[in-house]
């Protein structure tokens, strides 16, 4: 009996600090993540990145770019103001982006 118990708290002190680990993952991922899209020629402020929850991961205005803590959470890509513009953005009369042609 002791011998059992040794092995579950020997499991438990082993696993803990990848439990805690968790958020630090998240960021690492997060920050690898953003050096790519970096790397591929987009401006640092016309991005962000947001590591959410997966319940809470379905936004419209965002894309999934990545997953971290055991696939418990979700990191998010949305463009910023400063990127969010399009070549054909104009409004039209209706103050509505115009279809484009």
């Amino acid at each position: 009996m002791k011998f059992s118990t040794g092995i579950v708290a020997s499991l438990l002190i082993l696993a803990s600090p990848q439990v805690l680990a968790a958020p630090e993952s998240c960021e690492r991922v997060r920050s690898d993540i953003e050096q790519r899209i970096i790397n591929n020629g987009v401006a640092q402020d016309s991005f962000t990145l947001s590591i959410v929850p997966n319940d809470q991961a379905d936004r419209p205005d965002s894309l999934v770019v990545g997953h971290c803590a055991n696939d418990t959470h979700k990191i998010l890509y949305a463009r910023t103001s400063s990127g969010n513009a399009t070549a054909n953005s104009t409004p039209s009369q209706d103050g509505h982006p115009a279809e484009p042609q």
